[in-house]
């Protein structure tokens, strides 16, 4: 009886152990905060929220009220490089938002940068975000 009892709290060990070691999700999906601007002198603050359903990557930027919907994403998963296309609104009208780098620290929990230029309208400069 001994032995049926030990096999079993294995069972359960195993159970409860084996879970925590899987990957918690994609890489680039999560809550981004960051900056871009043409220069260090001006930057803007924008939040990306990012999602992976149905083996594709969807989003927002500055998620709320006035949320701005990704119209497309593409991630070179050979190198990490993501490109984020998005119409942007810039005085009374919109333009076109793109941004483009590479997601770097990828195992860790704390330390996940996406960095790179963006290009909106005519203005052009870099952009960095950490995973929150």
């Amino acid at each position: 009886m001994t032995r049926v009892f030990r096999f079993f709290y294995l069972g359960i060990f195993l159970s409860l152990a084996l879970p925590a070691t899987a990957q918690v999700g994609h890489p680039a999906k999560g809550s981004w905060t960051g900056f871009y601007g043409p220069d260090d002198s001006d930057q803007n603050r924008f939040r990306l929220l990012l999602n992976w359903t149905d083996r594709e990557i969807t989003g927002v930027i500055n998620p709320g009220r006035r949320a701005i919907s990704l119209d497309k994403v593409e991630l070179d998963y050979s190198t990490w490089t993501m490109t984020l296309e998005a119409e942007m609104p810039v005085d009374g009208g919109t333009a076109h938002f793109v941004v483009t780098g590479k997601l770097e620290n990828l195992g860790s929990w704390t330390n996940r940068l996406y960095s790179g230029t963006y290009t909106l309208g005519s203005e052009s400069g870099e952009f960095w975000l950490s995973l929150n």
